[in-house]
């Protein structure tokens, strides 16, 4: 095998990993933000079953205070993220552009397509997760 081969095949490689890391955040993303929805939810029906929406009021259910508390850090921890999120699309990015660099043109063509559409399909989820989030 070639030098080049050999060097392609890395960066195809390290292509991947960067994909599979990108997939992996937009996941804990939407997680957590799924999460917080029904936290949401669950203290939404809790106010309502105590007639307590106020969460100063010395008789706000606790369950709601709770709910309350581990949503927002839920929330805290989705921003966090989608940081994460930007630096692991930048180091995708950087990679692809390796890969370009390194590949022959049949392989650069063939890798570059594939990485583009999954570059793109990607770059519109964080808005939609901040509006379902919302």
């Amino acid at each position: 095998m070639k030098l080049q081969d050999t060097v392609a095949r890395l960066k195809r490689f390290q292509v991947d990993e960067k994909r599979r890391r990108v997939a992996q955040i937009e996941s804990m993303v939407a997680e957590f933000s799924r999460i917080a929805r029904e936290l949401d939810q669950e203290v939404a029906l809790e106010e309502q079953r105590a007639g307590i929406f106020d969460a100063t009021h010395f008789a706000y259910p606790t369950y709601a205070r709770a709910a309350r508390t581990r949503r927002d850090n839920l929330n805290r921890s989705a921003e966090e993220l989608m940081g994460q999120l930007q630096d692991a699309r930048r180091r995708l990015d950087e990679a692809l552009a390796e890969l370009s660099k390194t590949a022959g043109p049949e392989i650069r063509d063939k890798g570059v397509e594939s990485a583009e559409a999954a570059a793109e399909s990607h770059k519109d989820q964080p808005a939609r997760l901040r509006t379902a989030r919302a």
